[in-house]
């Protein structure tokens, strides 16, 4: 408990700018017109691919004693996973029905 309480206190600068970029991202998102969400879902695939290698990156330049780092870069690269996944499924969806029937 100690360990988590000195980094917060480490990084506190990095916290804060964390959740100013959530609440950032949060009223851009709600703010985007609903025609325009799948497009820009296929937009953010790309970040996700980035946030996936980001995440690997971490974890292989982590210590191996870190549980924090290695816990958190597993939980990035899952999550990303799940939204490039996720992304591209919607996108397909979406193009099939611009598609001729036959």
């Amino acid at each position: 408990m100690n360990q988590f309480i000195e980094f917060i206190s480490q990084n506190l600068e990095l916290i804060y700018i964390l959740i100013l970029a959530i609440f950032i991202g949060v009223e851009l998102i709600k703010n985007v017109p609903t025609v325009l969400h799948t497009p820009l879902m296929s937009g953010a695939n790309a970040l996700s691919g980035v946030v996936i290698v980001g995440a690997i990156i971490v974890m292989l330049q982590s210590d191996p004693e870190n549980y924090l780092a290695l816990g958190l870069g597993f939980v990035a690269v899952v999550l990303g996973i799940i939204n490039v996944v996720g992304g591209f499924a919607v996108t397909d969806r979406m193009l099939q029905m611009f598609k001729k029937k036959k």
